[in-house]
């Protein structure tokens, strides 16, 4: 509810921040990024104990770049997105 909150999405509208939400049940709606987080979650967080945030942080860093520059997406035709 807070990306939904009246003093959010005026932030993001000072900012000339596009903003795109989904409608109830519709996660089809942004598939990437829904993807994306269920792999981090699967192949990343569910497998560790973060002891601090920083690590949590960290670790978050390495995933994405992982996720962007070497690991291949069959959506992709087995390519990594940055070299699409």
């Amino acid at each position: 509810s807070q990306y939904t909150s009246e003093i959010h999405i005026k932030r993001l509208k000072d900012l000339g921040i596009q903003i795109s939400m989904d409608g109830k049940g519709r996660a089809t709606d942004n598939i990437c990024i829904e993807r994306f987080w269920r792999s981090a979650k699967c192949e990343r967080v569910y497998l560790n104990e973060y002891q601090f945030i920083c690590e949590l942080i960290v670790d978050m860093d390495d995933c994405i770049k992982f996720y962007n520059h070497r690991r291949f997406h069959e959506t992709l035709g087995y390519r990594k997105p940055m070299d699409v």
